[in-house]
């Protein structure tokens, strides 16, 4: 478990009570991770000890060391916990537990959630509730968020916060001559970059590449004081009094960033046969479990290749004497295009490493919207998804975009920190009582630089929150822009932040142009930069997860690309919208896969299945069906499917005969009057009904908002036209119970 994090130190004059704070949060997309954070920062400035973390990172001992515990939680799927909250709230839910084991924790809830599930905030109340029955007292009312309410989260969150503050501020009054922090005056960040000790011993002097034409017993590098050494040709074999272990080679190749793998290739590229050097050092870096670093998966003989993530399909990585592609490829390269670039893959813990194997877009180029297939191929695969019984219809997929080489050089231009843009950085915490070495779910590359932070790990094309403007107003010395940048951090502006930043979209990048005062140091960018989050994408494809003899993954992934235009008239594109856009065929990405809890009898064959599926809703439906196709005793399925135009977004539409099944569609866009799913279910009560009647089970998948209600109360009305309830209230009642409903709604 981690130490506090200690804003201040406070000269106490007369007892007070303890100010230790526990700031737990369970979040997934971010968002309960940002407003525990923000709870933290508000708690700090009163002088309180406090600890962030996530859930599953404390023991449930470690909540009665504090004198206040709270949690901040987001509500996923049917009402459950996120992810990294599970593991507490199993250890909550254990027999065993004494009935007031809790009695000396003091606590609050906030939840987030979105009120277009019915399941709306479960995950907070129900953590509230079994919070109470162990015996914790509540000594705020809990709070609740609604991502539907006009002002989002905030409309909720913000005056919750408040009311926080002043009971702080009443029942933990701060000691005489001590004041709460200012506004105005910058907390101490937590994490810090600096240039990485082997650059500064360096004295920023590049290494000269050895000669290529020399031999090996004559090829010489220079070091610092003027001697000479032939390290980079030494053979392999022992030499009385140098170490040449595997650990030592190992160990020297991370610590130089793979600089003589590079040049030892450089060195031999001509050669036809390699020598064994060359591939002792590569399955040296993989005997010792390194990350892979950022140049493409190199094939450096015909033994490593069969070994190597991918095989021999792998390409040479390249060359300094730019030797044919093809001398070294062990199968036909011609499909191969130049333009496939390479991805630097990030070290991301339980990630998969997946070749692209086609991005074609399903929609027609004149519609518009661009809705991608996205197919991955497994080619290395971690523990925990080695086997396909470990993905089932409902699980996503997590892509980790990047940002453009064109926007960071943007940034840097305007911060002027092109002197140290490429030079390698570490992180670095600033307190002993950080155990993390990363900000949390920062994974940079082996000696990353500058510019490879900014591309790969920090995001600076979102749309700034209130506390990115407080924290750049204190890298400006210009007056007006000093005051308009507090002005927008003071939630009593809300109309000039929300029009200034969520309506046009306007970008962190964006925001730094029209400040062009501010200088950001770059040893601040962990403080000031939000770290890029990955984004979720469910699972379209449901049979023939393996893909040949080897028992190679592959999956599909269906992706309504983000563009359009704002208030501003100025296009914008989402940054994953954009990166996968850009993904060419052969290029490598990280991925991880998350499982969802879809009911099991949802994906049993045995079981009839009513489907509703708008647009992109149809991914989860389609490994569903698919799933459900490889028995041969699948009942019956109905699908509901909803679109703009049979023409253009009648996704997979070849495929549904196929599976066996029967599609009702609704296309709002091919008639004057908008048909839409929720009016043919209430068209097709009779069908529904039938369905309803022989225990179908029910799942609904697309966009959130109004749609989920819409559809929910045709549901009702079919059952009361139907003759299975008397009105909505008692159907609703009688489906919600007796009936499995999945809904997946984004």
């Amino acid at each position: 478990m981690a130490s506090e994090q200690d804003s201040t130190q406070v000269d106490s004059v007369e007892p007070v009570r303890p100010r230790k704070m526990l700031i737990l949060y369970g979040s997934e997309t971010g968002n309960g991770e940002e407003a525990a954070s923000d709870i933290e920062r508000m708690a700090r400035r009163l002088h309180f000890k406090t600890l962030l973390e996530e859930m599953d990172d404390v023991e449930l001992r470690d909540l009665r060391q504090y004198s206040l515990v709270i949690f901040v939680i987001s509500t996923t799927g049917q009402g459950d916990l996120p992810k990294n909250a599970r593991k507490f709230w199993k250890s909550l839910l254990r027999k065993r537990l004494p009935a007031n084991c809790l009695g000396q924790v003091n606590f609050t809830t906030f939840g987030l959630g979105d009120s277009s599930y019915f399941q709306y905030n479960w995950a907070a109340r129900k953590l509230h509730k079994r919070l109470e029955q162990l015996g914790a007292v509540e000594f705020l009312p809990r709070g609740e968020a609604d991502e539907r309410h006009e002002d989002g989260v905030d409309g909720t969150f913000l005056p919750w916060c408040l009311t926080l503050q002043t009971y702080l501020e009443t029942n933990y009054p701060l000691p005489p001559g001590v004041s709460p922090i200012p506004p105005d005056v910058q907390l101490p960040p937590k994490f810090t970059i600096e240039l990485s000790k082997q650059h500064v011993a360096m004295d920023d002097k590049e290494e000269e590449m050895p000669d290529c034409d020399a031999t090996v017993a004559e090829n010489t590098s220079q070091t610092e004081n003027g001697s000479h050494s032939n390290s980079v040709a030494a053979p392999l074999t022992n030499v009385p009094g140098e170490k040449t272990s595997i650990e030592h080679r190992a160990q020297y190749d991370v610590d130089n960033h793979g600089q003589i793998l590079d040049r030892e290739a450089a060195l031999y590229s001509h050669v036809e046969n390699t020598p064994d050097r060359i591939r002792m050092l590569k399955l040296e870096r993989e005997t010792e479990n390194q990350p892979l670093n950022n140049y493409e998966i190199a094939r450096l003989s015909n033994d490593t290749a069969g070994k190597w993530p991918g095989g021999v399909d792998i390409l040479d990585r390249p060359n300094m004497l730019k030797d044919a592609p093809t001398k070294y490829c062990l199968e036909d390269s011609a499909a191969q295009s130049d333009e496939s670039s390479s991805t630097g893959l990030l070290p991301i813990p339980s990630s998969v490493v997946c070749r692209v194997e086609g991005n074609v877009r399903l929609t027609p180029n004149s519609h518009w919207q661009d809705v991608r297939k996205l197919s991955l191929r497994f080619i290395k695969q971690l523990e925990g998804v080695d086997d396909v019984e470990d993905i089932y219809p409902g699980d996503v997929a997590v892509v980790y975009p990047k940002n453009f080489a064109q926007d960071v050089q943007a940034l840097i231009d305007l911060m002027s920190w092109g002197e140290v843009a490429d030079k390698p950085f570490r992180h670095v915490p600033q307190s002993e009582d950080i155990p993390h070495q990363l900000p949390k779910n920062c994974y940079p590359k082996i000696n990353s630089t500058l510019r490879d932070l900014l591309t790969d790990n920090y995001d600076i094309t979102c749309i700034p929150r209130r506390i990115f403007f407080a924290q750049i107003a204190q890298y400006t010395e210009d007056a007006t822009h000093k005051e308009r940048l507090r002005e927008f951090a003071d939630p009593s502006h809300s109309d000039e932040f929300y029009d200034y930043t969520s309506r046009p979209r306007r970008s962190i990048l964006e925001v730094l142009q029209d400040f062009p005062s501010i200088r950001i140091p770059y040893q601040h960018v962990p403080a000031v930069f939000p770290v890029i989050r990955g984004r979720e994408y469910s699972i379209a494809s449901g049979q023939d997860l393996y893909d040949g003899p080897d028992s190679v993954i592959k999956l599909d992934l269906v992706i309504a690309l983000v563009k359009y235009k704002t208030v501003l008239r100025k296009t914008r594109q989402g940054l994953c919208s954009r990166y996968i856009a850009s993904l060419k065929p052969r290029t490598l990405i990280n991925i991880t896969i998350r499982s969802n809890s879809v009911p099991a009898i949802i994906r049993d064959p045995n079981k009839p299945l009513l489907a509703i599926a708008p647009g992109t809703g149809i991914a989860p439906i389609r490994a569903l069906l698919q799933y459900r196709e490889d028995s041969h005793e699948q009942q019956e399925t109905l699908l509901f499917y909803g679109g703009r135009n049979a023409t253009a977004d009648f996704f997979f539409k070849e495929e549904w005969d196929d599976l066996s099944v029967d599609v009702i569609t609704a296309f709002s866009r091919d008639q004057p009057s908008k048909i839409y799913v929720q009016d043919r279910i209430l068209q097709n009560y009779q069908t529904v009904c039938n369905f309803l009647r022989v225990g179908a089970a029910i799942c609904l998948c697309g966009s959130s908002g109004k749609m989920p209600e819409a559809v929910r109360l045709a549901l009702y009305d079919c059952m009361v036209e139907g003759g299975m309830a008397t009105d909505r209230n008692q159907a609703k009642e009688k489906l919600h119970r007796d009936f499995t409903f999945w809904e997946e709604v984004w």
